[in-house]
């Protein structure tokens, strides 16, 4: 299904029963990304995974921005009329429901931050340079967008008291500090470590969080 809001075009899939759950995929990705947890989710929630802007089969534009996609996805929910919703976001989707919190904390019940990042300088020294030279390669502006933002400080979350979840992995694309650092600064905040994984391993195209994520929602 498509949707217009907030000037752009998205694309999401609605599937399953229940109290809404967004489910927001990662850098360069799509709503498949979730297909078998949203399958096993979908028995308690109606699950929408929705295509970023300039990602899937949502619309092209020339604004990459965080900021620009959180408010996305809020006219998303308000024109849906979803009232609170739980929300899974990984990596870019995680920043962005993070933005959600800090700015319309009022619609968001629960969170589950999936290999977050506050800002660039959260990447291991391998990983940002990793992105730096495909950017200088191929100029693709979704790596320029994470060599260049988010900037949220550690203040801006400090009053966000909705209940989060925070999963890394043990070998993930960003410093184990950034996450630990994060769940303190987060009133109402546990953290999880992934052990064995890296940034993407226990996600993409698979189910292995349904029981962490099924006992936190529910």
């Amino acid at each position: 299904m498509n949707i217009t809001v907030n000037g752009v075009s998205l694309f999401y899939k609605i599937t399953g029963e229940g109290s809404p759950l967004l489910l927001l995929h990662g850098n360069g990705e799509d709503h498949t990304i979730f297909n078998e947890l949203a399958a096993k989710l979908a028995a308690d929630f109606t699950v929408y995974a929705v295509d970023s802007r300039n990602q899937g089969q949502s619309q092209k534009t020339d604004d990459y921005s965080y900021e620009t996609m959180a408010e996305d996805f809020y006219a998303f929910i308000q024109a849906l009329n979803l009232g609170k919703i739980n929300l899974a976001g990984f990596s870019d989707g995680a920043i962005i429901g993070l933005l959600l919190a800090i700015k319309h904390n009022e619609v968001i019940e629960k969170m589950a931050l999936l290999g977050v990042n506050l800002k660039p300088d959260d990447f291991t020294e391998e990983s940002y340079q990793y992105i730096k030279d495909t950017y200088e390669e191929t100029k693709d502006p979704l790596f320029k967008l994470m060599l260049e933002q988010p900037d949220i400080d550690l203040d801006d979350v400090r009053n966000i008291d909705i209940p989060t979840l925070i999963i890394a992995a043990d070998n993930d694309i960003f410093k184990p500090d950034s996450f630990t650092q994060l769940a303190e600064a987060l009133p109402n905040a546990k953290l999880k470590i992934m052990i064995g994984h890296d940034h993407s391993s226990y996600i993409t195209n698979q189910d292995i969080l349904y029981p962490d994520l099924i006992q936190f929602f529910k």
